[in-house]
């Protein structure tokens, strides 16, 4: 299996035994970070798996469109510790992508969601501006945080067209939103995760509709947790996989001859992931 979306490093926090889990369970995952420190700890880890003959772990990084905010309140769970040089984590992220240490950019986009967010819009719009600079310029994928701002996105398809693979973690749109990217051109891929499994029903109807070669999935952990549990992890994987051959099956999209969701979704994230 492959997980298109996961914290390793916020993850074993609350979940010691993950990188184990993930090993037993043989899911290969794109690795989010959101600072150089954390980035260097799941480059580590993809170098100790790569050694031990294990899933693989992709490297991905970016400044969060949510941390403007948490640099002004100190309220959001991100790992960094002040003094943090916004300007100097954006040199780091360049030279990782420059040394090619870099599977995509991300997660950056923008966070609309409330009033307190939308304060520091200006801020959000500079960093993504910056960062979509860098996968242009270094031909890496990008992947989308994007709440309550799929305006914003549109209003960049011309730049986003120049990505070789924008990836929208858990996709926050409509079906007719994802259509519309396509036709506009950009190479959109959109990933599913447990919302799935808690009947969000855009997430349900866009995972039924979109075109198989389109489709991911993802943990999002430990952030976006099942009902009844503290978190999400790895082993999530398999119930939004089951959750999507059902939605596929029910609206007659049993595609590619039947092939399983899980081979269709692994397919879709090495052909990102490795540029392949």
């Amino acid at each position: 299996m492959t997980d298109a979306h996961v914290h390793p490093d916020c993850l074993v926090r609350v979940f010691p035994k993950a990188e184990a889990e993930r090993r037993a369970l043989n899911i290969a995952c794109a690795a989010s970070a959101w600072s150089a420190a954390e980035c260097d700890r799941n480059e580590a880890l993809a170098s100790a798996a790569a050694l031990d003959g294990a899933p693989p772990v992709f490297c991905c990084c970016a400044i969060h469109p949510q941390l403007p905010l948490a640099l002004k309140t100190e309220s959001a769970p991100f790992p960094f510790s002040p003094p943090f040089s916004i300007g100097a984590e954006l040199e780091a992220l360049e030279r990782r992508a420059a040394e090619g240490r870099l599977a995509a950019i991300g997660e950056t986009g923008f966070d609309l969601y409330d009033a307190a967010y939308r304060e520091t819009g200006a801020e959000q719009e500079k960093l993504f501006a910056a960062q979509l600079e860098i996968a242009a310029s270094y031909g890496l994928p990008l992947v989308l945080h994007v709440r309550r701002a799929l305006h914003k996105i549109f209003a960049c398809t011309k730049q986003l067209k120049k990505i070789p693979a924008v990836v929208f973690h858990s996709w926050p749109g409509t079906s007719d939103d994802g259509f519309s990217l396509l036709r506009r051109g950009v190479n959109a891929f959109f990933s599913f995760g447990t919302a799935l499994l808690l009947n969000h029903q855009h997430a349900l109807r866009s995972c039924a509709l979109f075109p198989a070669e389109r489709l991911l999935a993802e943990t999002d952990a430990p952030y976006q947790s099942p009902r009844f549990r503290e978190y999400s992890s790895y082993r999530d994987c398999k119930a939004v996989l089951s959750a999507m051959a059902d939605l596929r099956k029910a609206g007659g999209q049993n595609a590619n001859g039947g092939t399983e969701p899980e081979t269709i979704v692994d397919r879709n994230f090495y052909r990102i992931f490795t540029g392949g």
